[in-house]
């Protein structure tokens, strides 16, 4: 824990930064790669309609999920701010207290999932063709929605002690174990869907587990004691005050999301599947930018919690710097190759990859600011802010598109998927600029006032 926690509050920031975020990126493409697997998979063995049938829940399922996903948030900023204080029992209580909340939150899904995955989609007016073959992947995919979230909390706890490369070892080798299923269930055994779905399921089991036993495994006040977790209060508190804005602002992202979906649903099953793909390319540029999210939630926390306050603003103004160069690399990178990125998910449409090719090229090309807007969101969530960017981000970004789809888009010449699109750059821009401004006032009340305890 002392050497992993003295590169956040020592040394250079430049280079620590980039040593840390570099496997938080390659955690997440490797997250990512289970989704792609499958649409790359089920594309070149099953065709476009089930591509269309797996991309069609993504929404859906990340406006569930990630409610629960934000209380990780708020147990690594916790963890974050009792290592900067140096405060093992504080960081022994949360740890204990997390894992616990995992494992019911992933109960409270499975059983919501289970039970309402088709009557969810048939509200978002999924195709007809494609509606049977997604209701069967999400019922599996919830039927082990436990597994995601104990990998997630597990990592979250393991990121705030400074350990990234952790996350990236297991989470590559269930990832290999993937890939491999997917073939077996697929090729071999002709399951469609459901065997891809099983399979993510199988190998998220296998990280999850891995990251429990890391953390069983460590010698400090990280360590988790099985016969030791219970709910202590004020950690339970604290997670939920933090995380559980973090969580209701990414499922008021996925209500715009999914209202966006729907839209493109009405456009028909070519766009649906274009749509599909495209957005599993950009998702590849979401998880570098929300990489450098990470790295400042926990940076800016830890320093915050040692009332290092100018390490802390200099934190920002790094990982801004950094977003900016990869974004702006990646997003030319995935429009300049996007037909052939493509094709790797459709092999029977070239309609389809006209489609895909739209949302890159409004989606994609401007994702850097999209980077931007969560690096100074996570920036807001280290210092302990957790109200001030949900209200800021669900106002600037779901309420923008919202607002877009019932207005903008109802007009008949802009009522195009090209227009559609267009929402995305134009929210994350907006929502950054009053993120920034936020982050000045929440900033000067903190150097006014004591370390974070």
């Amino acid at each position: 824990m002392k050497d992993h926690s003295q590169k956040m509050l020592q040394g250079p920031l430049l280079r620590n930064i980039v040593t840390y975020t570099i496997p938080v990126i390659l955690t997440g493409v490797l997250q990512l790669l289970f989704n792609a697997a499958d649409l790359m998979v089920v594309g070149r063995y099953c065709g476009s309609i089930s591509v269309a049938a797996v991309g069609a829940t993504t929404s859906l399922t990340n406006l569930i999920v990630n409610l629960f996903i934000g209380l990780s948030v708020g147990a690594g900023v916790t963890v974050a701010h009792a290592l900067g204080a140096k405060n093992g029992d504080m960081v022994h209580r949360t740890v204990h207290t997390a894992i616990p909340a995992a494992l019911v939150s992933g109960v409270v899904l499975t059983l919501v999932g289970v039970l309402f995955s088709e009557s969810f989609l048939t509200l978002m007016g999924t195709p007809e063709n494609v509606l049977p073959l997604s209701a069967v992947y999400m019922r599996i995919y919830f039927g082990g929605i436990t597994f995601t979230l104990l990998y997630n909390f597990c990592a979250s706890i393991l990121r705030a002690a400074g350990d990234t490369r952790s996350p990236l070892i297991y989470l590559s080798i269930s990832g290999v174990i993937n890939v491999l299923l997917n073939l077996v269930f697929v090729m071999q055994l002709d399951m469609n869907v459901a065997g891809v779905a099983l399979a993510t399921v199988i190998s998220q089991a296998i990280s999850a587990l891995a990251l429990m036993r890391v953390l069983m495994r460590r010698t400090d006040a990280c360590r988790l004691q099985l016969a030791q977790m219970r709910f202590h209060r004020p950690q339970l508190m604290k997670i939920i005050r933090i995380g559980l804005p973090a969580g209701i602002q990414s499922s008021l992202f996925g209500i715009s999301n999914v209202l966006i979906q729907s839209s493109i649903n009405s456009f028909g099953d070519i766009l649906v599947s274009g749509n599909s793909a495209a957005q599993s390319i950009d998702g590849f540029l979401y998880v570098m930018m929300n990489a450098f999210h990470q790295t400042a939630v926990n940076f800016i926390g830890q320093n915050m919690g040692a009332g290092q306050q100018k390490r802390a603003l200099k934190t920002l103004w790094i990982c801004l710097g950094c977003t900016m160069v990869c974004g702006i690399a990646g997003g030319l990178f995935v429009y300049c190759f996007g037909e052939m990125l493509l094709s790797i998910y459709i092999t029977d449409s070239a309609e389809a990859i006209a489609c895909g090719m739209i949302r890159l090229t409004f989606v994609g090309l401007p994702y850097f600011v999209c980077g931007l807007m969560d690096v100074s969101t996570g920036a807001l969530r280290g210092m302990g802010a957790s109200v001030a960017p949900m209200i800021i981000s669900v106002l600037g970004v779901c309420g923008l598109r919202i607002a877009w789809i019932a207005t903008v888009f109802q007009i008949p010449q802009y009522h195009t998927p090209q227009s559609l699109y267009f929402s995305y750059p134009v929210s994350w821009v907006v929502t950054f600029a009053i993120q920034m401004l936020a982050f000045a006032i929440v900033y000067r009340r903190h150097t006014r006032a004591p370390a974070l305890r």
